[in-house]
């Protein structure tokens, strides 16, 4: 991994299991989920990288389906001052 990364992650052969490695820029953190009933549903892969956003993350390491987590829309305010 090198120093400009942030996250390397470990999906193996088991769909409902993620390792992941941090670095925190103090040291590596290792998290290891293992989901009971239910199996990560894991975006594409193109050139050995798997890019997700936080919001993506937060909802695949909860085991939802990231596909159907949709941003809300930004508002623009009725009254100012």
């Amino acid at each position: 991994m090198s120093r400009f990364e942030d996250c390397m992650q470990n999906v193996g052969r088991w769909a409902d299991r993620i390792k992941i490695l941090v670095w925190d820029r103090t040291g590596l953190v290792l998290v290891h989920k293992r989901l009971e009933g239910c199996k990560f549903v894991w975006p594409t892969i193109a050139d050995g990288v798997m890019r997700i956003s936080p919001a993506m993350f937060a909802a695949l390491f909860e085991g939802l389906d990231w596909r159907l987590v949709r941003p809300e829309e930004a508002r623009r305010p009725q009254v100012a001052g």
